[in-house]
């Protein structure tokens, strides 16, 4: 039975190595020993906003095997409707292809749903079809197109 649950800093070594588990994130993130203190320093910013989730899928045996970051958004549009924004999702290795993706996102969902998010919205890199896939098969839309400026 997998449990979901906020991310706690003793978390992070596996997070980390989670985001770092592939061609793209081996060129973005820093596996180090201790976790590098920008980690520490984000997942405190994170825990310290309301409208921010980090949270944490973790097995039976209390390993950390999936993680993923929900923003809650409000806005003007839409007569105000607040949307969940689901970022950094990230299954391990040994746990790709048993559910574990699909069971977190369904989970994320209904937080979204429970803090009255009246849509769901992601992005994912245009690189990451099998991600596409994924998400398509979840029921989520490619309807719109993202743009990024690196600062």
């Amino acid at each position: 039975m997998t449990e979901y649950r906020r991310a706690e800093e003793t978390d992070l070594t596996a997070i980390v190595a989670m985001l770092a588990d592939d061609a793209l994130g081996r060129t973005r993130e820093v596996i180090s020993d201790p976790v590098d203190r920008r980690y520490v320093d984000a997942l405190h910013a994170i825990q310290a906003d309301p409208n921010q989730m980090l949270a944490v899928a973790v097995d039976g045996s209390g390993d950390v095997v999936g993680c993923l970051q929900i923003s809650f958004l409000p806005g003007l549009s839409r007569l105000g409707l607040w949307r969940g924004q689901i970022e950094s999702v990230r299954v391990a290795a040994s746990q790709r292809g048993k559910g574990v993706g699909h069971e977190m996102i369904r989970w994320a969902i209904e937080e979204c749903r429970k803090c009255g998010c009246g849509a769901v919205q992601l992005t994912s890199d245009n690189r990451r079809e099998d991600a596409h896939r994924f998400y398509e098969s979840l029921g989520f839309e490619k309807s719109h197109v993202g743009f990024k400026l690196a600062l």
